[in-house]
């Protein structure tokens, strides 16, 4: 008696090479781990860190703490524990303590100076650092989602298009996870991972549960593949083709509505960014050399580095992650850096070496006054440490230093001179330099290569539907390539489907061989997802029939026409809040930060100008000014060799602007696009050359109008 396993043995392949669907590779899911050590280097410096602490020492974790680590961890594909993330953290909250008390130390011992504000501010950044730290795992899955929901609407659309002509939703999930970029391939991939190593039974019990972590965070992406999965069940194809659809429907405008709440919601935040990150520090920027004499040199330039330039750049960091945590997903760049060929070009660390010896003379330029008190150059050329402006030519400047450098004992104090000041400006403008030099070199070909493929794209869906259209009427597909090829003449698209029918008509090639052979296939030459996902549709679906075939090509090129038209609003919802922070960020910021340099620089040359009348016996001890009081009184309150150098406080202010640079561009590009690499790279090398030559500009002008001001109503004063 023959046995039900001989009949299957039997007829298994002669089913299978009917049916002739869509096969994945037989290293498909085992390819997981070697797929997740290629694509999730970002992450890898830090697991090695928690990996070498943690398996050191152990924390036990509340348990609310450590589920929401857990899932966090889960997400975001790391391979750690939460006890690892905690011990890392509890290591550099020690580790900070430690080297603060060791540098509070050291400075006492070289300068035998204590100051109460350091302890502080170390305690402050120490428990930051923790809190940081710890949150890290949550961000690394805040980011790992804006990549993945970015690629939710084209995996919907691969899903939809290939089960409209074969109903088999392993394989349609199967062909989605082949053909999408990472993050969202990798999560598709290890649905099939976890079914294959047991953890699940189905493939439908692991979507189910890979899907709840999307619960609350994208309802419409689930929605979308509840209805796909319930298409299965429907008893006829026209009803099954109108649920899947449907899908697509809900999909798209689930993140419409989602993109079009969050631009009405991220306004206020972002312009508290503005008020609290930029206007209200350059606002204590330009009253701390008055503050600082008055606080009998309290305060120093290297606190106010710290503050400025360590710890309030990373307030602001802390708000904007907040704000793009917040972001729904579904809308973005969807294809991955890592995987274009010129990744190798952009990873390189040439172009940083290349605009460092830009930079450079510029960086040495700015640092002259310091050289100047610092070193002994000034003996080895033969000229005395600092000139006057009179003993220059430049008598109406005053009779005080060029660079401002005082003797006060034994000691120097300064720089204040407005050269200085002036000078220093190349130390901000050396670093963004050296940034923007290294990002366009960086970008330059990556961001050419990206507007010819989504050129390409943009007319491919029109080819799409000409393709379609012939095989609907009945023309081979060998014959549709030839006819398509004509009529698109003068487009991008011409030389993709030339080069298919030439690969047709004289190599003798079969499609598929035509489209995806590895050094003549078109495909390999026109490197767009769209193109080749499409061409794979168009190979599987033609072994159905020309009308199948000709049905998923107009699907397709239906389907990406809507998701464009969709993507068009949301860019016009976004232009708004874009515009208005770049305006901030590009204009009002540097011109902010450039008039209160001016400002300071001003303020500094009435003090310095006043003590040396004062000094030089133009003044007696109790002569008042204007009824203001004596200038004994005033110059005892604002000690000029207690005040903070304008050099470095202008340093500060140019640091602290290409950091709020960074960090603001970073912001926009994530709201706009998602988690896009290379997009941020070059809006942050195009946004500092606007903003720092914009600051360089106003503040060069604003020293010099306020130094002749000053120079004026000093005057009047002598006078």
């Amino acid at each position: 008696m023959v046995s039900t396993e001989d009949i299957l043995k039997k007829y298994s392949v002669k089913i299978e090479q009917k049916v002739r669907g869509y096969r994945a590779s037989p290293d498909f899911s085992r390819s997981y781990r070697q797929f997740k050590a290629d694509m999730v280097r970002p992450f890898s410096r830090y697991e090695r860190w928690c990996k070498t602490f943690g398996g050191v020492f152990h924390m036990n974790v509340g348990e609310k703490d450590a589920k929401r680590i857990g899932r966090a961890i889960e997400i975001a594909h790391l391979d750690l524990t939460v006890s690892e993330v905690m011990v890392f953290s509890t290591i550099v909250l020690l580790s900070s303590l430690f080297g603060g008390v060791l540098f509070i130390v050291g400075i006492y011992l070289l300068t035998g100076a204590f100051s109460f504000i350091f302890p502080i501010l170390v305690l402050l950044f120490s428990i930051f650092l923790f809190y940081y730290t710890a949150k890290i795992p949550e961000r690394l899955a805040v980011l790992w989602r804006l990549k993945a929901s970015s690629q939710m609407v084209p995996a919907i659309l691969y899903i939809v298009v290939y089960m409209k002509h074969t109903s088999n939703f392993e394989k349609a999930v199967a062909f989605a996870a082949e053909h999408l970029e990472p993050p969202l391939s990798l999560d598709f991939r290890k649905v099939f991972w976890d079914v294959e190593v047991g953890k699940f039974s189905t493939i439908k019990e692991s979507i189910d549960h890979y899907l709840e972590g999307w619960r609350d965070y994208s309802t419409e992406f689930l929605e979308a593949f509840h209805l796909i999965e319930s298409s299965l069940f429907e008893p006829s194809e026209d009803r099954r083709v109108i649920v899947l659809e449907r899908a697509l429907k809900v999909i798209l405008e689930g993140v419409y509505d989602k993109m079009l709440k969050y631009t009405h919601d991220v306004k206020a935040p972002l312009t508290n960014v503005y008020m609290l990150g930029i206007v209200l520090p350059t606002l204590a920027l330009a009253i701390l050399p008055l503050a600082s004499t008055m606080l009998s040199g309290a305060i120093r330039w290297y606190h106010v580095l710290i503050i400025f330039d360590v710890m309030v750049p990373f307030l602001v960091l802390y708000l904007t992650d907040n704000i793009m945590m917040e972001r729904p997903g579904g809308h973005g760049e969807t294809s991955l850096l890592e995987k274009n060929p010129l990744y190798p070009k952009y990873k390189s660390r040439k172009h940083y070496v290349k605009g460092a010896l830009f930079a450079f003379p510029f960086f040495v330029i700015g640092i002259i006054p310091l050289l100047w008190r610092y070193t002994g150059i000034s003996n080895l050329l033969g000229m005395k440490i600092d000139y006057t402006w009179k003993e220059l030519g430049f008598g109406f400047l005053g009779d005080v230093g060029v660079f401002g450098i005082e003797r006060v004992g034994d000691s120097l104090v300064g720089p204040f001179g407005m050269l200085s000041l002036i000078l220093s400006l190349f130390v901000p403008l050396s670093i963004a330099l050296m940034f923007i030099v290294a990002y366009r070199s960086k970008t330059a070909e990556l961001l050419k290569a990206r507007e010819d493929y989504k050129g390409l794209e943009k007319e491919f869906t029109s080819s799409l539907f000409q393709l379609g259209n012939r095989l609907g009427d009945g023309l081979p597909a060998e014959i549709a390539f030839s006819k398509v090829s004509e009529s698109v003449k003068g487009t991008k698209t011409e030389g993709f489907f030339r080069l298919v029918n030439e690969n047709i008509q004289r190599l003798g090639m079969s499609l598929e061989a035509a489209l995806f052979d590895p050094r003549r296939g078109a495909v390999i030459f026109y490197p767009s997802h769209l193109v080749s996902t499409s061409m794979r549709i168009l190979v599987e679906s033609v072994k159905k029939g020309l009308r199948v075939a000709a049905r998923s090509l107009m699907s397709i090129s239906e389907y990406v026409k809507n998701i464009k038209k969709i993507e068009g609003r949301l860019n016009d919802l976004l232009a708004d809040i874009i515009s208005d922070m770049k305006s901030n960020m590009g204009f009002l910021a540097p011109l902010l930060s450039g008039i209160i340099v001016g400002l300071s620089g001003m303020i500094t040359l009435i003090l310095t100008t006043l003590s040396a009348m004062f000094n030089s016996g133009k003044f007696s001890a109790g002569g008042e000014v204007f009824g203001g009081g004596s200038i004994k009184g005033i110059l005892s309150i604002f000690n000029v060799t207690e005040m903070i150098p304008t050099y470095w406080l202008q340093v500060v202010v140019g640091i602290y602007l290409i950091e709020i640079v960074f960090i603001l561009t970073s912001a926009l590009v994530t709201i706009r696009s998602g988690r896009d690499k290379l997009a941020e790279t070059a809006e942050v090398g195009k946004n500092l050359q606007r903003t720092i030559l914009l600051y360089f500009v106003i503040a060069t002008f604003s020293i010099i109008g306020l130094t002749l001001i000053g120079v004026v109503a000093l005057s009047g004063i002598a006078a």
